[in-house]
């Protein structure tokens, strides 16, 4: 395998880049010198980081794939709800509930609804009210502990927005007809009938696994909140944040080229009471991911990692430039890929000959200076975070392009490397 004969190891400090700004906790100070018991300990600029190419991929069996549509709840639909069509089913992690995403027959494209059910597929609550149009499904994402549900929206359209709807009221299934009717009209009010505003632009939306306290957690009308992923420890939210110049900007662009449209943002936080940080003013289309401690956050811009504090009253930021590293791990990925493709060559025309050939030479120069990367096919972009444990972040880097047209899509050395994070050395009392 080329990553045996190619990891290369290099022992360097994050470089120190303060990002002033406040919110959080219990902070970790960058100028505490004691010894940590552990990674959530130490501030994003006290990390220091091994870097490991090509190596095996990190293991990836609990993402990717699109669960099974819930038999129950599609039941339900094709008995009881003829004018709407369920599009998915997401189970939340203690398989206590689950949210059916649908549309009626007559809604836009692209505008969606959401109901919360019984795993039995008995409907337990409608959650978004007709003003609402849900957005981006496939973002749609319960907390690990399983007691709230995120999902961005807009105001439906032909609706006025910024207007408060009445969210709708609590359901109740009749168990023998297997027909859904309103609660009585004696039904006291609940949390689940309060209004709900609602925007242009999409925003980031939480409800309880009950379908009820729906509420907007962002506000931030021209903003466009296009990605989020939950901390493990269900406290906040890292989501992806675009403006509508900047989006449309893009799209133009995809169309110019006939390429799929991908949206870049930058990262922010959001905290489930609304408060909210911007991580980076730089633009990216990675998707930011967690460490698992919940500590802090990690996102990529082209060969840079970036890992921010997520909690503290000065939280900081560390950048990790990457490019020379990959540079010359990727030289290196090159000059194997020949040499694999020169004995494949030599052997089939010993094969030919019937004649034994020597193992090809290796003359891998030393160098002394960083390869042209015009030069090398394999030097790409980061396009994908996976931070595994606390101590192993991984990035992957590749050549993709998606157009309209899938047929013509490509992508190619796909290459998974890692940082092995530790702490700096504390340093000694003078």
């Amino acid at each position: 395998m080329i990553y045996r004969s190619l990891r290369k190891l290099c022992l360097l400090p994050i470089a120190l880049s303060l990002l002033a700004a406040g919110c959080g906790h219990a902070p970790p100070s960058a100028g505490n010198l004691s010894a940590p018991t552990a990674l959530s300990q130490v501030p994003a600029v006290r990390l220091n980081f091994r870097y490991e190419a090509d190596v095996p991929a990190p293991d990836q069996n609990a993402a990717a794939k699109p669960e099974d549509r819930n038999g129950g709840i599609q039941s339900d639909f094709d008995q009881n709800r003829p004018q709407e069509l369920l599009d998915k089913t997401l189970t939340s992690p203690d398989k206590k509930r689950v949210a059916a995403v649908y549309h009626r027959t007559s809604d836009l494209n692209a505008e969606f609804r959401i109901d919360i059910y019984l795993p039995d597929g008995r409907l337990l609550q409608k959650v978004t009210p007709d003003s609402m149009a849900v957005h981006f499904p496939d973002t749609i994402v319960w907390s690990p502990d399983s007691t709230t549900l995120a999902f961005v929206a807009v105001t439906r359209t032909g609706q006025v927005e910024g207007n408060a709807a009445p969210t709708p009221p609590p359901v109740v299934s009749d168990t023998n007809t297997n027909t859904n009717t309103e609660a009585p009209a004696s039904t006291p009010a609940t949390p689940t009938q309060a209004t709900v505003l609602t925007f242009r632009t999409e925003q980031i939306y939480l409800c309880d696994a009950e379908g009820g306290a729906l509420k907007p957690i962002t506000q931030s009308e021209g903003r466009i909140y296009f990605y989020y992923v939950w901390a493990p420890d269900s406290s906040m939210l890292a989501a992806l944040v675009t403006t509508t110049p900047e989006w449309n900007a893009g799209q133009v662009q995809a169309q110019g080229k006939k390429e799929l449209f991908v949206p870049v943002g930058r990262p922010h936080l959001v905290e489930k009471n609304g408060r909210e940080r911007l991580l980076d003013d730089a633009l990216t289309q990675v998707r930011p991911v967690w460490s698992p401690d919940s500590t802090k956050v990690a996102a990529a811009f082209d060969t840079q990692v970036r890992i921010y504090d997520a909690v503290g009253n000065t939280p900081t930021q560390a950048a990790i430039p990457l490019r020379n590293q990959l540079l010359i791990s990727s030289q290196a990925y090159d000059k194997e890929l020949e040499r694999q493709a020169a004995a494949q060559n030599q052997n089939s025309v010993a094969n030919d000959q019937q004649q034994p050939q020597p193992p090809p030479a290796n003359n891998t120069p030393a160098t002394s200076t960083l390869p042209d990367p015009s030069k090398l096919v394999s030097f790409n972009p980061i396009v994908l975070l996976e931070w595994s444990s606390d101590d192993l972040l991984y990035f992957q880097t590749a050549y993709i392009k998606q157009f309209e047209n899938p047929a013509d899509n490509t992508s190619s050395y796909l290459r998974w490397h890692r940082l092995i994070l530790s702490p700096q050395p504390s340093q000694p009392a003078r």
